[in-house]
């Protein structure tokens, strides 16, 4: 049963938070890489957006493209507060207008967030600087939502409509 994107959630996802995005390929071999950002999009509002550079994701794109499988972690760089989102039918999608949107205030934000514990703002800019051409995005489903803050609760299911570990 697919968890409902409640609005806390969606709240949480959307707030340019340090994102990961792992898949693994037929073999089993997980890849990660890190994500761009992530949005909701309106036509699809179950769904997932997740924007990766392309160069960058290219083995977690294959192993997509393979079998559909997919993991995402939603991280708080402030407070390690983290939630873990895994899904099945995650495929490809063209970046829209709304994605490109995104990119430059989710770097903005990092930035900003990641300047508060002393991570240089030219290393942040470095790390997640993507040209338009290069953007590539995933969409999925959720189907399961994990608890990952670190602590004695992390890795938990949470439970449908649960609030935010």
């Amino acid at each position: 049963m697919t968890p409902p994107l409640n609005s806390a959630l969606v709240a949480f996802l959307t707030s340019h938070l340090s994102i990961h995005v792992a898949a693994s390929d037929g073999n089993g071999i997980a890849t990660l890489v890190r994500g761009l950002g992530c949005r909701i999009a309106d036509d699809e509002p179950s769904r997932v957006r997740l924007l990766m550079s392309r160069p960058q994701s290219e083995p977690v794109l294959r192993a997509v493209d393979a079998n559909g499988r997919i993991a995402a972690v939603f991280s708080e760089p402030e407070s390690h507060r983290t939630i873990q989102l895994k899904g099945v039918d995650a495929r490809q999608e063209s970046p829209e207008a709304a994605d490109h949107a995104l990119l430059s205030p989710y770097i903005d934000e990092m930035s900003r967030r990641l300047k508060a514990i002393d991570t240089p703002e030219p290393f942040v800019r470095a790390l997640l600087t993507c040209s338009p051409g290069e953007l590539a995005v995933v969409s999925f489903t959720p189907q399961d939502l994990f608890g990952q803050t670190p602590g004695p609760k992390a890795g938990e299911r949470l439970a449908d409509g649960a609030g935010l570990p």
